[in-house]
Protein backbone atom coordinates (compact mmCIF):
# COMPACT_ATOMS: atom_id res chain seq x y z
CA UNK A 1 0.00 0.00 0.00
CA UNK A 2 1.09 3.50 -0.97
CA UNK A 3 2.03 6.11 1.73
CA UNK A 4 -0.49 8.48 -0.81
CA UNK A 5 -3.07 5.93 0.08
CA UNK A 6 -2.99 6.41 3.35
CA UNK A 7 -3.35 9.75 3.77
CA UNK A 8 -6.04 11.12 4.79
CA UNK A 9 -8.38 12.93 2.24
CA UNK A 10 -9.85 16.63 2.58
CA UNK A 11 -12.46 18.26 0.45
CA UNK A 12 -12.09 22.02 0.22
CA UNK A 13 -15.31 22.50 2.63
CA UNK A 14 -13.71 20.39 5.46
CA UNK A 15 -10.30 22.16 5.08
CA UNK A 16 -12.28 25.24 5.17
CA UNK A 17 -13.95 23.94 8.16
CA UNK A 18 -10.71 23.33 9.65
CA UNK A 19 -8.89 26.50 8.92
CA UNK A 20 -11.31 28.64 10.44
CA UNK A 21 -11.90 26.79 13.23
CA UNK A 22 -8.23 26.42 13.67
CA UNK A 23 -8.17 30.26 14.01
CA UNK A 24 -10.75 30.64 16.21
CA UNK A 25 -8.73 28.54 18.73
CA UNK A 26 -5.98 30.88 18.44
CA UNK A 27 -8.05 33.48 18.85
CA UNK A 28 -10.12 32.24 22.10
CA UNK A 29 -6.79 31.43 23.55
CA UNK A 30 -5.55 34.79 23.24
CA UNK A 31 -9.07 35.93 25.43
CA UNK A 32 -8.17 32.98 27.80
CA UNK A 33 -4.44 34.03 28.32
CA UNK A 34 -5.92 37.98 28.25
CA UNK A 35 -8.79 38.07 30.67
CA UNK A 36 -8.16 41.96 30.92
CA UNK A 37 -9.92 41.80 27.48
CA UNK A 38 -13.36 40.43 28.48
CA UNK A 39 -13.21 42.18 31.44
CA UNK A 40 -12.80 45.96 29.93
CA UNK A 41 -15.59 44.74 27.16
CA UNK A 42 -17.79 44.53 29.88
CA UNK A 43 -17.33 47.26 32.34
CA UNK A 44 -18.23 50.16 30.33
CA UNK A 45 -22.10 48.52 29.50
CA UNK A 46 -22.19 47.82 33.14
CA UNK A 47 -21.43 51.26 33.74
CA UNK A 48 -24.10 52.52 31.70
CA UNK A 49 -26.52 50.15 33.44
CA UNK A 50 -25.53 51.87 36.59
CA UNK A 51 -25.78 55.22 35.31
CA UNK A 52 -28.71 55.39 33.53
CA UNK A 53 -30.58 53.19 35.73
CA UNK A 54 -29.55 54.62 39.28
CA UNK A 55 -28.54 58.06 38.34
CA UNK A 56 -30.76 59.21 35.58
CA UNK A 57 -33.67 56.65 36.06
CA UNK A 58 -35.65 59.51 37.95
CA UNK A 59 -35.23 61.85 35.70
CA UNK A 60 -36.01 60.17 32.32
CA UNK A 61 -39.86 59.58 32.09
CA UNK A 62 -41.06 56.89 29.48
CA UNK A 63 -44.65 56.48 28.93
CA UNK A 64 -46.24 53.07 28.97
CA UNK A 65 -43.50 51.88 31.03
CA UNK A 66 -41.10 51.50 33.83
CA UNK A 67 -37.53 53.18 32.45
CA UNK A 68 -35.18 50.08 33.45
CA UNK A 69 -37.20 48.04 31.27
CA UNK A 70 -36.63 50.38 28.69
CA UNK A 71 -33.52 50.76 29.01
CA UNK A 72 -32.27 47.38 29.19
CA UNK A 73 -33.03 46.05 25.46
CA UNK A 74 -30.66 49.00 24.44
CA UNK A 75 -28.11 48.34 26.69
CA UNK A 76 -27.74 45.05 25.37
CA UNK A 77 -27.54 46.50 21.79
CA UNK A 78 -24.91 48.75 22.76
CA UNK A 79 -22.91 45.74 24.46
CA UNK A 80 -23.13 43.63 21.01
CA UNK A 81 -22.23 46.61 18.88
CA UNK A 82 -19.19 48.07 20.88
CA UNK A 83 -18.03 44.11 21.35
CA UNK A 84 -17.79 43.90 17.31
CA UNK A 85 -14.89 46.30 17.64
CA UNK A 86 -12.79 43.90 18.75
CA UNK A 87 -12.35 42.53 14.76
CA UNK A 88 -11.42 45.64 13.92
CA UNK A 89 -8.94 46.20 16.26
CA UNK A 90 -7.32 42.72 16.44
CA UNK A 91 -7.16 42.61 12.31
CA UNK A 92 -5.36 45.71 12.91
CA UNK A 93 -2.68 45.01 15.49
CA UNK A 94 -1.99 41.41 13.65
CA UNK A 95 -1.42 43.49 10.08
CA UNK A 96 0.99 45.38 12.26
CA UNK A 97 2.46 42.80 13.91
CA UNK A 98 2.88 40.53 10.59
CA UNK A 99 0.78 37.73 11.54
CA UNK A 100 -1.77 38.06 8.29
CA UNK A 101 1.34 38.02 6.22
CA UNK A 102 2.11 34.67 8.00
CA UNK A 103 -1.57 33.51 7.99
CA UNK A 104 -0.87 34.57 3.39
CA UNK A 105 1.89 32.51 3.76
CA UNK A 106 0.30 29.06 4.71
CA UNK A 107 -1.61 26.72 2.70
CA UNK A 108 -5.09 27.69 4.24
CA UNK A 109 -8.67 29.12 3.20
CA UNK A 110 -8.23 32.76 2.56
CA UNK A 111 -11.44 33.19 4.86
CA UNK A 112 -10.47 31.39 7.54
CA UNK A 113 -8.87 34.03 8.99
CA UNK A 114 -11.66 35.94 8.89
CA UNK A 115 -14.28 33.16 9.99
CA UNK A 116 -11.72 32.88 12.95
CA UNK A 117 -11.61 36.20 13.86
CA UNK A 118 -15.72 36.87 13.70
CA UNK A 119 -16.43 34.11 15.12
CA UNK A 120 -14.20 34.70 18.28
CA UNK A 121 -15.66 38.00 19.07
CA UNK A 122 -19.27 35.99 18.67
CA UNK A 123 -18.23 33.86 21.88
CA UNK A 124 -17.04 37.15 23.54
CA UNK A 125 -20.03 39.06 22.95
CA UNK A 126 -22.33 35.65 23.83
CA UNK A 127 -20.12 36.03 26.89
CA UNK A 128 -20.34 40.20 27.57
CA UNK A 129 -24.66 39.19 27.19
CA UNK A 130 -24.59 36.86 29.91
CA UNK A 131 -22.82 39.10 32.20
CA UNK A 132 -24.83 42.11 31.41
CA UNK A 133 -28.20 40.04 31.82
CA UNK A 134 -27.29 39.15 35.11
CA UNK A 135 -26.33 42.76 35.56
CA UNK A 136 -30.04 43.77 34.22
CA UNK A 137 -31.91 41.22 36.63
CA UNK A 138 -29.90 42.99 39.71
CA UNK A 139 -31.41 46.65 38.72
CA UNK A 140 -34.54 45.14 38.51
CA UNK A 141 -34.97 44.09 35.17
CA UNK A 142 -36.98 41.31 33.95
CA UNK A 143 -38.23 39.17 31.48
CA UNK A 144 -42.01 39.49 30.27
CA UNK A 145 -42.58 36.77 27.33
CA UNK A 146 -41.62 33.37 26.78
CA UNK A 147 -38.74 31.36 26.68
CA UNK A 148 -38.67 30.92 22.75
CA UNK A 149 -39.02 34.66 22.59
CA UNK A 150 -36.57 35.11 24.71
CA UNK A 151 -33.94 32.72 23.49
CA UNK A 152 -34.77 34.63 20.00
CA UNK A 153 -34.28 38.06 21.40
CA UNK A 154 -30.53 37.10 22.59
CA UNK A 155 -29.97 35.06 18.94
CA UNK A 156 -30.79 38.66 17.09
CA UNK A 157 -29.01 39.94 19.01
CA UNK A 158 -25.79 38.01 19.01
CA UNK A 159 -26.16 37.21 14.95
CA UNK A 160 -26.49 41.11 14.89
CA UNK A 161 -23.40 41.69 16.33
CA UNK A 162 -21.84 38.60 13.97
CA UNK A 163 -22.77 40.79 11.26
CA UNK A 164 -21.38 43.84 12.07
CA UNK A 165 -17.89 42.23 13.02
CA UNK A 166 -17.71 42.22 9.29
CA UNK A 167 -18.11 45.67 9.47
CA UNK A 168 -15.65 46.35 11.58
CA UNK A 169 -12.81 43.88 10.31
CA UNK A 170 -13.00 45.66 6.81
CA UNK A 171 -12.39 49.27 8.73
CA UNK A 172 -9.70 47.30 10.68
CA UNK A 173 -7.88 46.35 7.16
CA UNK A 174 -8.48 49.27 5.90
CA UNK A 175 -6.80 51.71 8.71
CA UNK A 176 -2.84 52.62 8.11
CA UNK A 177 -2.25 51.46 12.00
CA UNK A 178 -4.28 49.75 15.07
CA UNK A 179 -4.08 53.69 16.85
CA UNK A 180 -6.74 54.82 14.48
CA UNK A 181 -9.16 52.38 14.61
CA UNK A 182 -10.42 53.37 17.86
CA UNK A 183 -11.26 57.01 16.62
CA UNK A 184 -12.38 55.42 13.33
CA UNK A 185 -14.96 53.17 15.11
CA UNK A 186 -16.27 55.59 17.75
CA UNK A 187 -16.86 57.83 14.33
CA UNK A 188 -19.60 55.06 13.28
CA UNK A 189 -20.87 53.60 16.94
CA UNK A 190 -21.02 56.99 18.58
CA UNK A 191 -24.63 58.09 16.51
CA UNK A 192 -25.46 54.46 15.60
CA UNK A 193 -25.89 53.58 19.43
CA UNK A 194 -26.66 57.07 21.00
CA UNK A 195 -28.68 58.56 17.85
CA UNK A 196 -31.44 56.14 18.43
CA UNK A 197 -34.33 54.81 20.46
CA UNK A 198 -31.79 53.06 23.13
CA UNK A 199 -31.77 55.10 26.35
CA UNK A 200 -34.80 57.86 25.23
CA UNK A 201 -37.68 57.17 23.01
CA UNK A 202 -36.76 58.50 19.54
CA UNK A 203 -40.01 60.94 19.40
CA UNK A 204 -38.10 63.25 21.88
CA UNK A 205 -35.54 64.06 19.59
CA UNK A 206 -35.07 67.10 17.36
CA UNK A 207 -36.46 66.58 13.90
CA UNK A 208 -33.63 65.33 12.24
CA UNK A 209 -32.35 63.32 14.50
CA UNK A 210 -35.53 61.71 15.25
CA UNK A 211 -35.36 60.47 11.59
CA UNK A 212 -32.13 59.46 11.51
CA UNK A 213 -32.98 57.22 15.01
CA UNK A 214 -35.90 55.94 13.39
CA UNK A 215 -34.72 54.32 10.01
CA UNK A 216 -30.89 53.71 12.59
CA UNK A 217 -30.72 50.09 12.06
CA UNK A 218 -29.49 49.82 15.90
CA UNK A 219 -33.02 51.67 16.90
CA UNK A 220 -34.79 48.40 15.65
CA UNK A 221 -32.55 45.84 17.17
CA UNK A 222 -33.43 47.95 20.37
CA UNK A 223 -36.86 47.65 19.32
CA UNK A 224 -37.09 43.86 18.57
CA UNK A 225 -35.62 42.89 21.88
CA UNK A 226 -37.43 44.94 23.59
CA UNK A 227 -40.29 43.10 21.81
CA UNK A 228 -38.95 39.81 22.31
CA UNK A 229 -38.38 40.03 25.92
CA UNK A 230 -41.25 41.47 26.79
CA UNK A 231 -39.91 45.12 27.49
CA UNK A 232 -42.53 47.40 25.27
CA UNK A 233 -45.01 47.52 27.89
CA UNK A 234 -48.02 50.36 26.49
CA UNK A 235 -45.06 52.51 25.07
CA UNK A 236 -46.08 54.09 21.58
CA UNK A 237 -44.32 52.63 18.41
CA UNK A 238 -43.48 55.22 15.74
CA UNK A 239 -46.08 55.08 13.33
CA UNK A 240 -43.28 53.80 10.43
CA UNK A 241 -41.96 50.38 8.83
CA UNK A 242 -38.93 50.07 10.61
CA UNK A 243 -40.75 50.10 13.78
CA UNK A 244 -43.52 48.18 13.42
CA UNK A 245 -41.83 45.66 11.85
CA UNK A 246 -38.18 45.54 13.69
CA UNK A 247 -37.44 41.83 13.89
CA UNK A 248 -37.92 41.90 9.82
CA UNK A 249 -35.94 45.30 9.05
CA UNK A 250 -32.87 43.56 11.74
CA UNK A 251 -33.10 40.58 9.59
CA UNK A 252 -32.76 42.12 6.36
CA UNK A 253 -29.97 44.38 8.13
CA UNK A 254 -28.35 41.30 9.12
CA UNK A 255 -28.79 39.96 5.46
CA UNK A 256 -27.39 42.90 3.79
CA UNK A 257 -24.41 43.22 5.95
CA UNK A 258 -23.41 39.52 5.07
CA UNK A 259 -23.56 39.93 1.33
CA UNK A 260 -21.97 42.94 1.00
CA UNK A 261 -19.24 43.07 3.72
CA UNK A 262 -18.16 39.49 3.69
CA UNK A 263 -17.16 39.51 0.08
CA UNK A 264 -15.47 42.93 0.58
CA UNK A 265 -13.48 41.49 3.54
CA UNK A 266 -12.14 38.53 2.07
CA UNK A 267 -11.12 41.13 -1.38
CA UNK A 268 -9.61 43.14 0.81
CA UNK A 269 -7.84 40.15 2.66
CA UNK A 270 -6.60 39.33 0.02
CA UNK A 271 -5.07 42.38 -1.40
CA UNK A 272 -3.16 43.44 1.65
CA UNK A 273 0.44 43.82 2.39
CA UNK A 274 2.63 44.20 5.35
CA UNK A 275 2.50 47.57 7.19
Amino acid sequence: MSVAATLPTWNPLSMWYSDGWTVTKRNLIKIKRSPDMLVFAVIQPIMFVLLFSQVYAGAISVQGTDYVQFLMAGIFAQTVVFGSTFSGSAMAQDLKEGIIDRFRSLPMSSSAVLIGRTNSDLVLNTISMVIMMGTGLAVGWRVNSSAPEFLAGIGLLLLFSYAFSWVMALLGMSVKSPEVINNASFLILFPLTFVSNAFVPSDTLPTPLRIFAEWNPVSSLVQAARQLFGNEGTAPVPDIWTMQNPIATVLIGISVMLLVFVPLCIRKFASISSR
